[in-house]
């Protein structure tokens, strides 16, 4: 769920909630759903919001050694780069 779809779920709840007269959609208590839509759409704020952030970088590195066969000389080759999803 993203931030769009969870601010839309709110806007919904709040709608059955507070603002259409209750008793318009028979056999169903409509307030319940409207209050029930605006928490969902709270935590799925919530969880968004916490996966959209930027946590912790993590940073790769490597270090690789060779020896050149023709001049018996050590090459040693460094790289570091960013670890991410």
């Amino acid at each position: 769920m993203r931030i769009g779809s969870s601010i839309f779920l709110i806007a919904l709840g709040a709608i059955l909630a507070w603002a259409v007269a209750p008793g318009l959609i028979p056999f169903v208590d409509q307030v319940l759903i409207g209050y029930i839509l605006i928490a969902v759409g709270v935590i799925g704020l919530i969880a968004s919001l916490i996966l959209a952030s930027p946590g912790r970088t993590r940073r790769v590195s490597e270090s690789r050694s060779v020896v050149d066969p023709n001049t018996g000389e050590r090459i040693t080759r460094n790289e570091s780069r960013d670890g991410g999803l």
